[in-house]
């Protein structure tokens, strides 16, 4: 947990991004390491922990954090909070919290909102078109015999 504050703090005084770093761990060592560079990258899906499990994957050559751990500075956001659920890590250690987060101007209450409100109640709406032409790709995928599940 120290790294990850570690790459938060020399983050900001770099000016590189945002107050987050993450640390992936594996039998005690550390795999990969992530800070926030949104604004560097020009990628909104660059956070600490993102970056740190992208890494970790290649260096792994695997889409599972099998028997590995996250160290975040903060509590991730939605979005990374769903990539570690797809990476699937042993488990995910935290430092300062979401509200902490929303003090400093990084709030993510609005998205948890969104997501409890239907499709198109949205803020940014969420139209529903081609359903039945889209189902093709999961019938494809269902009877694929050489599919690699994950």
């Amino acid at each position: 947990m120290e790294r990850a504050i570690a790459l938060a703090l020399e983050n900001v005084q770099s000016g590189r991004g945002g107050p987050f770093g993450a640390v992936v761990m594996k039998d005690g060592k550390i795999l990969a390491e992530g800070t926030n560079c949104v604004t560097l990258a020009k990628d909104p899906t660059a956070h600490a922990e993102i970056v740190a499990i992208r890494e970790a994957c290649k260096k792994l050559g695997n889409s599972q954090l099998t028997h590995c751990e996250v160290y975040s500075s903060c509590e991730p956001c939605p979005m990374c909070l769903g990539a570690i659920y797809w990476a699937r890590p042993e488990r995910v250690y935290f430092a300062s919290t979401a509200g902490d987060a929303a003090k400093a101007g990084f709030d993510d209450s609005l998205i948890y909102q969104e997501m409890a409100k239907p499709h198109p109640h949205r803020k940014i709406p969420m139209i529903q078109i081609m359903r039945e032409e889209a189902l093709a790709a999961f019938h494809a995928w269902e009877v694929k015999p050489d599919k690699i599940s994950y």
